[in-house]
């Protein structure tokens, strides 16, 4: 096979002559307008104060992109010749050598066409037209309203098949961008080709514990061979151990050739052949904190035979890593309605985690180091789980390596979510397509949890006022897309992974969606409406799978879009940088509710980031104290990133900083978890289990009064349990009603519990926390400097923390420089220590997104560099 690569340099002018004077730029691709503007310095930044208006506007234009380049006659004696697009952003026109080859309305399909009558030997010219996606919204719109979004969208989002989120949402700004996003390519060849490998798994039980049977189904072009083809095709198999297995077979054409009746390339012939492997002590894949994460190289190849021995020469192969697992989500009926568990090897386990937007809002500039960075951040804070969120697009190969290689089980949406779709003829062609690329190219995944068909949109025909406001027509059209024909492509595509058909969803139908008693659940009390984080404890979800609390991105982070008058979070610009309708005010209230008057916008910025973290603590512990009998099993809370520096529900900002809700949800995510459920002044605490095996420690508690006041010493009462608590259980440990020593109002402003599980008798900074009896704000905290003592350790630092009276969220930072800390924004109580270690390679001079390590740096230099403050430093 030939391969001419496209990629690299291209040319992109404006068809409208009087922007940029009309002028040619260099261009790169795989990029996009946008940063080719910015390479070009036609624009500012988009992300700096308030440029994102200009910018978007330029979306209003249409834009060429073209380039020359070279064939040979080697290519052009090619049988086939194609032109392979992987991301085309999103309205285009392809024109070879002044002849248009194709149109294209779909940034999520990969198209492929033949463009061998198009080329000359020589100099070829490519040119591919642009036209404006906010133009054609627009005017769709306008022929036929539709409802949808969450922020900001440019009306009729969802009537092009582009990544919704480009148009604005309440996380997100609006810079519909336009481009050749991913690879481009020529390819010529003379014979067949593998056309497609889908492989399944069948595990049973053996003699030694499990064997697992890999089926290959391989999928050849038919090409003229009507009898015995002179092909054959080989299957081997390398371990992680590095055993291998493989099997070959003669390629039958007559026997075995197909014309396929399905959704995948109707009409087409092939030839399909089976392969069978079968292991013996497989090595299982496990989500993280289970187990290891084993992968296996699978690798297909076709060969010609030349003559009476074979395989003989390859002329194509498939090679990918897959793991040995079963995955599934298991629905039982029970005494509070239907369970809705991800179980994986037969083993049903609370998901832990969040959702994923777009890492960058011009998604070119994303990088497998920068995915890496994210996913490793999400694996150290113990999550297991992350939903692919479907308002975007589908991800890189590199995100789905990235999850099968830390253990993150993926809840995948469909690209589509929050608005009305029109089912017709050419909509329907248009998503089939885009559906079998992407099933096609992310099935094999071993971190392929489920396929879900959209978010929120069976939720908004029933809460959201839709079925009032359109034709039934429409919702018919509902049924028809994801009850009928996104559930059959995918059966057809990939069987062997679950189907959902929303997300909130009972089941289908428009069976109440959102409720608790089955399915996956939203819950937007907390926040959108303005209930306080115990609210979160009167929901029983069966799958908490979106839930959240805004708050500010860190100071560096804000630096980097304002200058110092920008800095009040009613200023043009932060409000800019914040897409929630009112979340300002929502960010206040919850402040106001928690905290006294901040003394400065610092001060505000660190608040927003606790209230976020806690809010989410309480709802999260809550649905762990309901794991018994998979009542609750799953929190997966919106949402894990950004895609710009922003005020949202992120527990990592654009930079890949992370805020405080990230270092708590390391602690709440903890496998083995203390949690307190106070109500007044009595308090149970609980530990719950999230592992294969029984966890012996000891449960720890003291109620404390740093006053004194109440009892005449610090601690009034304390306690030592020892327990065994079942795997994958909770287990109320302890219960007490403190009212008989917390009798008036200085005792409950002065009283804190401190509690921590020992594991083992070994402390654990992720099984402690504290209660306080009266909201933070009423609370009597001592002022009491916290010291902080540096040791160099070889490979990393370790700070010891100490204080002489209760601290809450002590906060630990670095000026000019970036650390991620083993534990952060965490609790002391008085007389109490904590060894805080940060790992060398762990310090950035950048970002933790950028990743470039700082290398060198001394004992003096790090401790110069360090600060702390805890709530007592806000007023």
């Amino acid at each position: 096979m030939n391969v001419l690569d496209l990629n690299g340099s291209w040319k992109v002018r404006c068809t409208d002559t009087a922007l940029f004077g009309g002028m040619t730029m260099s261009a790169v691709v795989p990029g996009s307008l946008y940063t080719d503007l910015l390479r070009n310095k036609k624009i500012d930044d988009p992300f700096y104060r308030e440029n994102e208006l200009s910018a978007s506007a330029l979306s209003d234009h249409d834009w060429e992109y073209s380039r020359t380049f070279t064939v040979t006659s080697d290519m052009l004696a090619g049988r086939t010749v194609e032109l392979v697009c992987e991301g085309l952003d999103t309205l285009c026109e392809i024109s070879v050598n002044a002849r248009i080859l194709a149109h294209t309305s779909d940034m999520h399909r990969t198209f492929v066409f033949d463009i061998l009558p198009f080329l000359k030997e020589g100099e070829n010219v490519i040119s591919i037209l642009f036209r404006s996606p906010s133009a054609y919204m627009a005017a769709a719109h306008t022929k036929q309203p539709l409802v949808g979004g969450s922020g900001g969208q440019y009306p009729g989002f969802n009537y092009l098949r582009k990544s919704h989120s480009m148009s604005g949402w309440d996380w997100g700004p609006v810079l519909p961008d336009a481009g050749i996003w991913r690879n481009i390519f020529i390819r010529s060849f003379d014979d067949e080709r593998v056309k497609d490998v889908y492989i399944t798994q069948t595990h049973a039980p053996s003699a030694g514990g499990r064997t697992v049977r890999l089926d290959i189904r391989t999928r050849i072009s038919a090409g003229q061979y009507e009898g015995p083809s002179p092909y054959s095709i080989s299957a081997s198999l390398r371990s992680p151990r590095g055993v291998e297995l493989s099997v070959s077979c003669a390629v039958e054409g007559a026997k075995h050739r197909k014309t396929s009746l399905g959704y995948d390339d109707k009409g087409s012939v092939y030839i399909e052949e089976i392969l069978s492997l079968e292991i013996t002590d497989p090595l299982l894949w496990w989500p993280n904190t289970f187990g290891a994460q084993p992968l296996y190289q699978v690798t297909v190849s076709l060969h010609r035979i030349d003559g009476p021995g074979w395989p003989g020469v390859c002329l194509d192969a498939w090679s990918r890593k897959i793991g040995l697992r079963t995955i599934t989500v298991e629905q039982n009926e029970d005494e509070w309605g239907k369970s809705f568990a991800l179980t994986v090897n037969g083993m049903s386990f609370f998901a832990m985690g969040g959702d994923y937007v777009p890492e960058d809002a011009f998604l070119s500039r994303n990088t497998r180091k920068r995915t890496a960075r994210l996913i490793k951040s999400a694996s150290q804070a113990n999550h297991n789980c992350i939903r692919v969120w479907g308002g975007a697009n589908y991800p890189e190969d590199y995100f789905y390596d990235l999850c099968d290689e830390y253990g993150l089980v993926i809840w995948q949406d469909h690209m589509m979510a929050c608005g009305v779709y029109e089912l017709s003829e050419a909509f329907r062609e248009n998503i089939v397509a885009e559906i079998v690329d992407n099933v096609k190219r992310i099935r094999h995944h071993a971190s392929l949890g489920l396929w879900c068909g959209n978010n929120e949109q069976e939720e908004a025909w029933c809460s959201w006022g839709w079925t009032q406001k359109l034709s039934p027509r429409l919702k018919a059209h509902y049924i028809r897309l994801y009850e009928e024909l996104l559930p059959a492509v995918n059966r057809e595509l990939d069987g062997q992974t679950f189907f959902w058909p929303s997300s909130p969803s009972s089941g289908g139908s428009f069976d109440k969606p959102n409720a608790e008693n089955s399915g996956d659940m939203h819950n937007w009390s907390v926040w959108h409406g303005l209930k306080p984080f115990a609210a979160y404890r009167e929901c029983h979800s069966r799958f908490m799978s979106e839930f959240g609390i805004e708050s500010f991105p860190s100071m560096k982070t804000i630096e980097s879009f304002t200058i110092q008058e920008d800095r009040n979070i009613f200023s043009p610009v932060m409000e800019n940088h914040q897409k929630c309708d009112s979340g300002n005010a929502k960010c206040l209230h919850y402040i106001s509710e928690t905290y006294r008057y901040l003394k400065d916008f610092s001060s505000l910025v660190y608040a927003s980031q606790l209230i976020q973290a806690e809010g989410l603590r309480y709802g999260v512990e809550h649905w762990r104290r309901n794991r018994n009998g998979n009542r609750c099993m799953g929190a997966v809370y919106w949402q894990l990133n950004d895609c710009w520096p922003v005020a949202s529900w992120s527990s990592i900002d654009y930079f890949g900083r992370w805020k405080a809700l990230h270092y708590v949800s390391k602690r709440f995510f903890s496998p083995v978890l203390v949690s307190a459920c106070e109500e007044g002044t009595a308090v149970a605490l609980h530990v719950t289990n999230e592992t294969p095996l029984p966890v012996s420690g000891s449960l720890i508690w003291r109620l404390c009064d740093d006053s004194r006041s109440i009892s005449g010493g610090i601690i009034i009462e304390s306690r030592k349990q020892v327990l065994t608590v079942p795997p994958f259980t909770d287990t109320c440990a302890f219960a007490r009603d403190f009212a008989d020593i917390l009798t008036n109002v200085n005792a409950l402003r002065n009283a804190y519990l401190m509690y921590e599980f020992l594991q083992d008798d070994i402390p654990c900074a992720n099984v402690k926390g504290s209660v306080l009896f009266v909201k933070s704000k009423h609370f009597e905290y001592k002022k009491c400097g916290i010291q902080l003592s540096v040791t160099d350790k070889g490979d990393s630092f370790e700070i010891e923390v100490r204080t002489e009276a209760f601290a809450r969220f002590i906060e630990l930072e670095t000026i000019g420089c970036d650390a991620l800390f083993s534990v952060n924004y965490f609790d002391l109580g008085a007389g109490d220590s904590i060894a805080v270690k940060v790992m060398k390679d762990e310090i950035f001079s950048d970002s933790p997104a950028q990743g470039t390590v700082h290398e060198g740096m001394s004992l003096e230099t790090f401790r110069s560099l360090l600060t702390v403050r805890s709530i007592t430093d806000t007023y």
